[in-house]
């Protein structure tokens, strides 16, 4: 098809990372440049090309840090978090004293010895069958880009100069490039590379960015001026549109805005079902910051509060007692009298708080993170329950332990929560001996095995997103397997199906905090194998109470029937999707 400006339109499809539409100018960004000219140089030259290099370490330090620091304060310290692995690089002695002695040995000027180091390292990482440590790869490429640049004088973030409206095309963005957008100015952005899971696009959909990764050869096909549409929802990009498609999305967004409305109509109404069956919504959070926009967008209550954002992205040491009590209490606050159901920490070796030491893993996902670590280190353990025992004299506090696989880790940290109690009685601090204490299901031999946690706790939260990369052993980021991430695959549903019937033997409740919650076409069988709360992500939870308001609790008992004695992942998914084409069709339109 022809664009009225007489170009042809071009169509692309890649990994849409940041939902929604954009429509402007392409701004081409230039790739930075992977090669360095080799000089020979003396011995006399030694010492000042070392001083180069060390000067450029120290430049490339602070301005890392200042690129931290503008991101805590626009999103929070866990996005923050991000650039500890650079700053790791750019402070990692072993990396540093191997170009140095390269230097001396070689008598090259630093930038090929840089260069060819920092490549050697993360050749080695990006070839280990691991997504954390390959993503550490493209760490140590890009803090390797930003020295060189410094070496040269250059202008390293470049997206900080953008001065008119556009989409941006990149052959990739580092996780830096992207907190230094102008946002003002960086409509979406459009790469040859990237995945869902880098960094990269987990800047971008917090920045609320419409942004397509993935495209391969988008900076080969197009120029600078070009009209670029990003479909972010669906992965489609159009350079030169025609009026046609122009027109096309122009209707879907004015349709999507009416949709949008409606829906935050329904703020204040109750997430009941047709029949009068009752489904609470609670939010997901991970920052103070969002407390306002849990109530603004209809959710009653945090059923999921990270605490780990206390603890990544700080300089001056962990938090003490004082310093958590104080964000706890403000959550509880915030809500009362509606529930807060704080989680203890869920820290590893892929995330880990400045100076926390802890030796390297291949794998942290299997390795020792969350209640592992927690129990491992009960000094650290303890201060967080005392400060959550502390906030719990507001009574709608919860609190829930994460990433349990086995009862003695329930009982472990019960013990230790007991001891806290009688430590508070002592000095005379008012808390609620009778805090609820749920665990996570997150672990296949947990949810197994949840007939023999039930008498040790409160309630269940099913972290689907964990459970079913765990049960399915697939890692969704990967691209070689990710389409056997399947969370209505046979094994998903009965496992939540047992877990939920095992909860109502022991007179407990069940809540689902993972994706699967906020995924409309999913809520329905939720609803019919029992779960009884819901927790997303506040901005999902009208999409949410829209579909439980058009539902019939009954329909859903059906539905999850037939689910549980289907074949296949597919039957299931299929069973899912009619019935929410047929009673909410607009949530539809902005998922998909």
């Amino acid at each position: 098809m022809v664009a009225a400006h007489g170009k042809n339109e071009i169509s692309l499809k890649g990994i849409g990372v940041s939902p929604g539409i954009a429509v402007c100018n392409a701004q081409l960004l230039a790739r930075k440049s992977e090669t360095a000219i080799k000089r020979t140089i003396s011995a006399d030259e030694i010492p000042s090309e070392i001083a180069r290099f060390e000067e450029a370490l120290m430049t490339t330090h602070e301005q890392i840090r200042h690129i931290q620091k503008q991101v805590a304060e626009v999103l929070g310290d866990e996005h923050a978090s991000i650039f500890d692995a650079h700053i790791l690089v750019v402070d990692d002695r072993s990396f540093i004293e191997e170009v140095i002695r390269t230097i001396k040995r070689d008598l090259l000027n630093v930038e090929p010895v840089l260069l060819a180091v920092s490549n050697r390292y993360a050749d080695m990482l990006a070839k280990v069958e691991d997504s954390y440590l390959s993503e550490r790869a493209a760490d140590i490429r890009d803090v390797t880009k930003r020295i060189l640049g410094n070496l040269a004088g250059e202008t390293v973030d470049q997206m900080k100069h953008i001065d008119e409206e556009c989409i941006v095309v990149a052959h990739d963005l580092a996780p830096s490039d992207t907190a230094s957008m102008n946002r003002e100015r960086v409509k979406g952005f459009i790469t040859d590379l990237g995945s869902s899971t880098s960094h990269t696009a987990i800047m971008a959909k917090a920045l609320e960015v419409p942004s397509v990764v993935g495209l391969h050869n988008v900076t080969a096909v197009a120029n600078k001026g070009d009209l670029i549409l990003v479909d972010g929802t669906r992965g489609y990009v159009f350079i030169n549109p025609t009026e046609e498609r122009l027109e096309e999305y122009r209707k879907r967004a004015e349709e999507h805005e009416q949709i949008r409305l409606a829906l935050d109509a329904l703020r204040d109404k109750l997430p009941e079902t047709k029949d009068g069956y009752l489904v609470p919504i609670t939010a997901n959070i991970e920052l103070l910051q969002e407390l306002d926009a849990v109530g603004a967008r209809g959710a009653k209550g945090i059923g999921l509060f990270r605490t780990e954002f206390l603890f990544l992205g700080r300089e001056n040491g962990l938090p003490d007692e004082d310093e958590q009590a104080a964000s706890y209490i403000e959550a509880a606050e915030s809500q009362y009298p509606s529930p807060v159901v704080i989680r203890t920490l869920d820290l590893g070796a892929d995330k880990l708080p400045s100076g926390f030491e802890m030796p390297n893993e291949l794998n942290p996902f299997l390795g020792d993170r969350a209640i592992r670590l927690c129990l491992s280190r009960p000094d650290l353990f303890k201060t967080q329950l005392r400060a959550i025992l502390r906030a719990s004299k507001y009574d709608n506090v919860r609190m829930m332990y994460p990433m349990v696989s086995c009862v003695q880790e329930v009982m472990q940290a019960n013990t230790l929560l007991r001891e806290c109690m009688m430590e508070l009685a002592k000095e005379g601090v008012e808390f609620n001996k009778n805090i609820q204490v749920g665990t996570m299901i997150e672990v296949p031999s947990a949810a197994l095995i949840a007939d023999i946690i039930a008498p040790h706790v409160s309630f269940f939260s099913l972290g689907t997103n964990d459970l079913i990369q765990y049960t399915m052993a697939v890692d969704r980021g990967n691209e070689n397997v990710a389409h056997l991430y399947k969370p209505t695959h046979m094994a998903i549903i009965r496992l939540i199906d047992y877990v939920v019937k095992v909860s109502h033997r022991f007179g407990l409740w069940t809540c689902v905090c993972g994706q699967m919650a906020a995924d409309p076409v999913l809520v329905p069988l939720l609803i019919g194998m029992g779960v009884d709360e819901l927790s997303v992500s506040p901005s999902q939870a009208p999409m949410i109470k829209d579909v439980i308001r058009k539902l019939y609790y009954s329909s859903s008992i059906e539905l999850a029937q037939r689910a549980l004695v289907s074949s296949s992942a597919e039957a299931v998914l299929e069973l899912c999707h009619e019935m929410i084409t047929d009673i909410a069709p607009e949530v539809i339109e902005l998922s998909e």
